[in-house]
């Protein structure tokens, strides 16, 4: 057995997004996400209600394998998501993220990745896994909802700057 230290890293951003927290949150689903993530298709989502709900299961690609993602806390009445996702022999990622009203038409969304890895590819992607990539990564995300939720629409992917919300889920 080896027991060793975590080569972690962990950043988090807030979102300022232009609908209540009442709306935003049911957005945060791997089946509502089809709507306005533009490139989000999850291959599998395994659920009892159809959308997100403790215990919900989905994979999506990924490099060198397919992500596995498990919902392990879902809290609508306080807007709290924590999912996990595991890419084998690669990285294990938490993902949290929490609503907070701003106003009676805003929201503050704090989101927060952490990821551990698991190889040597994992630390590898531990090192491209920057502030800046991060920031560039959540301003994109939030731009993409923002204009779902004042259009209704999926933003045209070449208005974001690299689909690194997409590419984020493809690259590790």
């Amino acid at each position: 057995m080896k027991i060793k230290k975590p080569n972690r890293k962990q950043h988090s951003y807030v979102q300022s997004l232009s609908a209540p927290p009442e709306r935003v949150f049911p957005l945060l689903c791997p089946v509502a996400e089809l709507e306005w993530v533009p490139g989000w298709r999850p291959d599998l989502v395994l659920t009892n209600s159809g959308v997100v709900e403790p215990g919900c299961v989905f994979v999506t690609p990924a490099k060198p394998a397919d992500a596995i993602w498990i919902v392990t806390h879902h809290d609508p009445e306080n807007h709290e998501v924590e999912m996990h996702k595991v890419t084998p022999e690669h990285t294990v990622c938490r993902l949290t993220i929490a609503l907070a009203a701003d106003g009676p038409n805003r929201t503050h969304a704090e989101i927060t990745y952490s990821y551990t890895a698991l190889s040597p590819a994992g630390e590898a992607f531990l090192e491209e896994f920057t502030e800046s990539w991060y920031t560039t990564f959540m301003q994109e995300w939030e731009q993409a909802l923002n204009h779902y939720l004042t259009t209704g629409k999926q933003i045209e992917p070449p208005n974001l700057k690299g689909s690194r919300r997409q590419n984020a889920e493809l690259r590790d």
